[in-house]
């Protein structure tokens, strides 16, 4: 069977296995410290750890939460912001967060 060239890319990657590791929790830690400190992901870093090549490109820095509506209501009402009003929610959670890293590097 001949491979259209739309998919020809995506052959090794559909031969790739995710390979989970059940270890203590000090390692697990070690890991993400050791990312967060070369600013790469978890899986970048084991690779590191393990010698393989690393074909990540860098991506934009950013955090993620996923929110139900129910967390949009507990939120907008936390904010005194109106509860339809996703925008201005996610303005205040910004804020949150920026208030909470100042507040880390001053008690560090």
């Amino acid at each position: 069977m001949v491979s259209s060239p739309r998919w020809t890319g995506s052959d090794a990657a559909l031969r790739a296995v995710q390979v989970a590791f059940d270890v203590e929790k000090q390692v697990i830690d070690a890991v993400r410290y050791a990312a967060l400190e070369q600013q790469v992901s978890t899986s970048d870093q084991i690779r590191l750890i393990l010698g393989l090549p690393v074909t990540s490109k860098p991506v934009r820095p950013r955090l993620t939460v996923t929110l139900s509506d129910a967390d949009y209501a507990i939120l907008a009402e936390r904010f005194g912001v109106p509860a339809d009003d996703k925008r201005k929610i996610k303005e205040a959670l910004h804020d949150a967060l920026i208030r909470f890293a100042q507040t880390r590097q001053q008690d560090a």
